[in-house]
């Protein structure tokens, strides 16, 4: 790895980025030699093994948790919502380090170097000569203290590793297609959509794979496996070094203390204007106010981050439906008769590899088929436009939370049919087939709204704050995963202390489609709310002209 020097091209920064990219060794970059889809494949394969791992723990988590740690549905679900608004928020501070200290190059490795360390802990402990006590039957354990401590410091480096790596890898990948080149412009945004459908590839073989081992074999081998692939993606990654364009930058200011300057900035300006608007013949204002004011770089990089805030907030609903796919989903789906032929029994958490082949099927359907068609009638590169892409994925997120409160009203009148109210551990007669269709809407919903939301904040941050860009579009699942354990927390103490939790660990016994229901009408809100903003946001490009106008 090449030397840590202030002109180290693999430690760029927020500000002073050069506008001609280099190669690793700091000359200028040979468009033939370097970036393109060339060096962006090594950059999606570090990606797909980094979701093939973080969704080795995350997709049957709750089966975890309820199981051999023996937790309830609804502290599991908060607490497994609690572990991914951690893993969704820590990109921020991931990008602020990358942006004064490391540069993304170096985050991707040291992250990559955490997970494996965090991976290889978590499958230590799942070991069960950690001092666990036999319950009284002697057949399984109870876990230690010891244990259940390991377990979830192994778990919370995860979240720590994936806020160093989620930042920067989706950012650096995307810069090695030059925005100014009519050609390569078009690939940046078909970029997206490919990035999209390689990890959502990796994280349907985890979710088909990695279940069936937790579940069938043991949660030692199903925590390792993911340590051994985040370890051979790293090795991928790092032999696309000498391929990669970086951004050299040579400002000494972190994100952190651009941002506070800029809203310092923005704050004086305003306090200016109303003091020259109050003053007779425009008397002057303070000398120093107008030695802040005139940093007119730091105001517009506030104004930018700022009229993002509302798309931001309008979108935070929907991160709450997409937490429920690995948790009551799941829950939901172990109730139902899960056998295909004879022998094969799908485990649980299997279903939700539905989402990513739905993923996998319209992202080629929509880069190939849509977009073509619509570029023709809009004349735009990307074909509809970016916020009409994230209100398409928004409407399907409520239709899948709908059809999921529907199918939820069938399994609890089959189960009331069938005399099995009381009898959770035994599955009930309905096919796990009735669950498909929301699976499948939310994987519609994702190649819509999710892909949108990254191209999104990508592209309408300034160009020097792209790393912060992608940390925004992140803490919006980070902020609706807390809602989310929120949410479950409030609605099981307050219906519980009413006689029956509507997420009661008998599920039978439980009113989940009640909580569907109350996430599909938030949902239709946020909806109403996010096409008000959306029809009134100006982009980045408009802005700038009414700016030259002036």
């Amino acid at each position: 790895m090449p030397s840590g020097s202030g002109s180290d091209p693999l430690l760029a920064r927020a500000d002073g980025l050069a506008e001609s990219p280099v190669d690793h060794r700091g000359r200028p970059a040979d468009r033939a030699s370097t970036g393109g889809w060339n060096s962006a494949l090594f950059i999606i394969a570090v990606e797909i093994g980094e979701r093939f791992a973080f969704n080795g723990v995350s997709s049957n988590l709750i089966s975890y948790l309820t199981g051999p740690l023996g937790e309830g549905n609804a502290p599991a679900a908060a607490a497994i919502n609690a572990w991914k608004g951690v893993a969704q928020l820590l990109p921020l501070l991931g990008a602020a380090l990358a942006d004064k200290w490391l540069g993304r190059y170096r985050t991707i490795t040291l992250a990559s170097l955490l997970y494996i360390l965090s991976l290889g802990m978590l499958a230590f402990s799942t070991l069960q000569n950690l001092g666990n006590k036999p319950t009284e039957g002697g057949k399984s354990y109870q876990p230690s203290t010891l244990q259940v401590a390991l377990f979830y410091v192994s778990l919370y480096l995860v979240a720590i590793a994936q806020g160093g790596h989620k930042p920067c890898v989706q950012a650096f990948g995307a810069d090695q297609f030059d925005q100014n080149d009519p050609k390569e412009s078009i690939s940046r945004s078909s970029f997206f959509n490919w990035w999209y459908f390689g990890m959502c590839a990796g994280i349907a073989v985890t979710q088909l794979f990695l279940s069936y081992v937790q579940d069938n074999i043991g949660w030692g081998l199903g925590f390792g496996i993911p340590c051994a692939v985040m370890a051979c993606a790293l090795a991928v990654f790092l032999l696309g070094t000498r391929t990669y364009r970086y951004y050299v930058s040579s400002g000494k200011r972190s994100l952190f203390a651009r941002a506070g300057e800029a809203f310092t900035a923005w704050r004086s300006r305003q306090a200016a204007e109303r003091a020259t608007e109050s003053t007779e013949f425009g008397t002057r204002v303070d000398e120093e106010e107008q030695v802040v004011v005139s940093k007119s770089d730091a105001v517009a990089e506030a104004k930018a981050v700022l009229r993002l805030f509302p798309i931001w907030a309008t979108c935070l609903i929907y991160a709450v439906a997409v937490t429920q796919s690995s948790t009551f989903f799941t829950k939901q789906a172990a109730t139902l008769d899960r056998r295909v032929g004879q022998e094969l029994k799908v485990p649980p958490a299997a279903l939700q590899s539905i989402i990513s082949i739905s993923i996998v099927v319209f992202i080629p359907i929509y880069d190939r088929v849509i977009v073509p068609l619509a570029r023709r009638y809009s004349g735009k590169p990307s074909g509809i436009t970016m916020l009409l892409r994230i209100g398409i994925g928004l409407a399907l997120s409520l239709a899948s939370m709908v059809i999921a409160a529907l199918v939820e009203i069938k399994r609890l009148r089959v189960a009331r049919d069938a005399g099995l109210v009381d009898q959770p551990e035994v599955p009930l007669p309905m096919s796990l087939w009735w669950m498909v269709p929301q699976y499948v809407l939310f994987g519609a919903a994702e190649v819509f709204a999710m892909v949108g939301l990254q191209e999104f904040f990508y592209d309408q941050v300034p160009d020097k704050l792209r790393s912060l860009g992608l940390a925004l579009y992140l803490s919006i699942f980070g902020v609706g995963c807390f809602i989310s354990s929120a949410l479950v927390s409030g609605i099981d103490r307050v219906t519980a202390a009413r006689g029956q939790s509507w997420l009661s660990n008998n599920l039978n016994h439980g009113h989940l489609d009640y909580f569907y229901w109350l996430i599909a009408a938030l949902s239709a809100v946020e909806l109403l709310a996010y096409a008000f903003f959306a029809v009134t946001y100006k982009d980045k490009g408009a802005v700038k002209n009414s700016s030259i106008v002036r």
